[in-house]
């Protein structure tokens, strides 16, 4: 592995951005995993040959993606906080969280965001599926069938359900670009339509989910996903929940 300033190029960036790139770069090509050490301020600041203060910009900017975390103390130093897919996924969960907040997006709006990121995850989940998948899949609706729509339990095996179902398509990519739906949009919708919801609906079309997946049915899974998430967006126009 080049050493980080071989990486380095004052003359293209200000010189914190390019820093912050090539400390970015160093953990994707490194394959550094959350709490990895990547050194201290003053050995990246030796190595590089920048100030502290142009350093800490650079570490800023990177702890801002979620990137990297600073700890003091003997043992201190920076360390890896999330992959760089995990980064983004957090950045854009804050930015729909924020949006929501401000009431700048409907749960209609995002509801059909959802249709269009998650169908397709579920197409390919039924495609890259292995037994372990469909063993928890499977204990997700078996958990559900017996709590009451709007639960904590109920809304926490309704959201793994999602979650595997992202995980098993495979794509790093589009898991990150997704992960806003469950991280952000499921505890909402829970919280708005959970009681408007009918336990019987809500296991019927996971099971018919769970059923295209295990039989490796791409275009039935996303049906199915698209259906799904399309009974969601008929209970929130019930509720005046439509876009003005």
């Amino acid at each position: 592995m080049a050493p980080l300033s071989s990486r380095f190029d004052s003359q293209r960036w200000d010189a914190s951005e390019q820093i912050a790139l090539a400390i970015r770069r160093h953990v994707e090509q490194a394959d550094l995993q959350p709490g990895d050490r990547i050194g201290t301020e003053a050995e990246l600041a030796a190595e590089f040959g920048v100030s502290r203060p142009t350093l800490r910009e650079a570490l800023r900017l990177l702890a801002g993606s979620h990137l990297v975390r600073s700890t003091q103390g003997r043992n201190g130093g920076i360390f890896v906080a999330s992959t760089p897919n995990e980064g983004m996924g957090l950045n854009l969960s804050e930015s729909v969280r924020t949006m929501l907040a401000a009431d700048s997006v409907s749960l209609d709006e995002l509801l059909q965001a959802r249709v269009f990121l998650e169908s397709p995850l579920a197409g390919l989940a039924a495609l890259h599926h292995g037994d372990e998948t469909l063993a928890a899949l499977e204990q997700a609706v078996l958990v559900a069938e017996s709590l009451q729509p709007g639960s904590d339990a109920f809304n926490a095996a309704d959201k793994e359900f999602h979650r595997l179902i992202a995980d098993a398509a495979g794509n790093e990519l589009l898991r990150s670009f997704t992960s806003w739906t469950i991280d952000v949009l499921q505890p909402s919708l829970a919280a708005q339509i959970g009681p408007r919801v009918r336990r019987e609906d809500i296991i019927d079309q996971h099971r018919a989910i769970l059923r295209a997946i295990r039989r490796g049915q791409q275009a039935g899974a996303e049906r199915a996903m698209r259906a799904h998430l399309e009974h969601l967006r008929d209970v929130v126009a019930a509720m005046g929940d439509t876009p003005g």
